[in-house]
């Protein structure tokens, strides 16, 4: 099992490519992760530019040595490529699994609307470096390895599913880029945001003509949360629920999912 590992945003640095290597010996020795340098650019805020970040992710999507693609990180950027990447993706970028959440939301996005592979939203190599005893870098190891039903979202109910960070998805809605997630239940988390903002997105994703015929939305982790000032006078569970009986869509719970150590995978589509 060959895992390639790219970075369409923000980079990392080989201290944290040492530990990921470390931990997967550990956790599955059969696997070789093979990093590929891009990951360890820097460009301002990217991993190098728009172009490299454009090259390398097709040059291990499009390689049949890979069985997958495992995102180093999140930030912001991966967007930035998707107008170049997509019209070149080929024959072997169509049987890989890709892994990542946050800002990769829009890659794995654009990668199920265009029904290419097999995208899920779960840990990153970036989680390498909790010190929870590397329990969500295995978990998503062994998705990519072993398709290990074990590290799914524990709410999977068998209907078809997709995850995103709720600013990656309300930037994709108005776009061709986003799927179409009819008859799907819909996984939202965020991360270092204000309530206010939280509530702006919410109305965004309750009003979106592309986000009609959901069977539902389920609300995963909320961290991080910025101060409001004034404060904010509503709970999480008041926004989401009011926001779910304007969108007429069942609002069916919370998720484990989003930037924590309890991220599950969510397979784009049916588990």
């Amino acid at each position: 099992m060959r895992i390639g590992i790219v970075a369409p945003a923000k980079g990392i640095d080989e201290a944290l490519a040492s530990r990921a290597l470390g931990l997967a010996a550990v956790a599955m020795p059969s696997v070789d992760l093979v990093f590929h340098p891009q990951c360890f650019l820097s460009d301002g805020h990217f991993a190098g530019p728009d172009a490299a970040r454009a090259a390398a992710f097709l040059e291990i999507a499009n390689d049949p040595a890979f069985d997958a693609i495992w995102f180093a990180r999140g930030g912001y950027g991966s967007n930035r490529i998707l107008h170049t990447v997509m019209p070149q993706l080929g024959e072997a970028a169509r049987r890989k699994t890709y892994l990542g959440f946050s800002d990769m939301g829009f890659l794995l996005g654009a990668l199920y609307a265009a029904k290419i592979g097999r995208p899920a939203h779960g840990p990153m190599i970036l989680d390498a470096r909790r010190s929870d005893g590397g329990f969500a870098f295995a978990r998503g190891l062994r998705w990519l390895a072993t398709k290990d039903r074990a590290v799914l979202e524990p709410g999977l109910d068998g209907h078809p599913a997709a995850a995103f960070n709720l600013a990656i998805l309300t930037a994709l809605i108005g776009t061709p880029w986003l799927p179409d997630l009819t008859d799907h239940v819909l996984l939202i988390e965020e991360v270092s945001e204000p309530l206010y903002r939280i509530d702006r997105m919410l109305f965004t994703m309750a009003h979106a003509t592309q986000l009609k015929g959901l069977a539902g939305v389920r609300l995963g982790n909320v961290t991080d949360i910025q101060a409001n000032e004034p404060p904010w006078g509503e709970s999480l569970e008041t926004m989401i629920v009011r926001w779910c009986g304007e969108m007429g869509v069942r609002y069916l719970g919370r998720a484990e999912i989003g930037h924590g150590a309890g991220n599950h995978v969510v397979p784009f589509g049916l588990a």
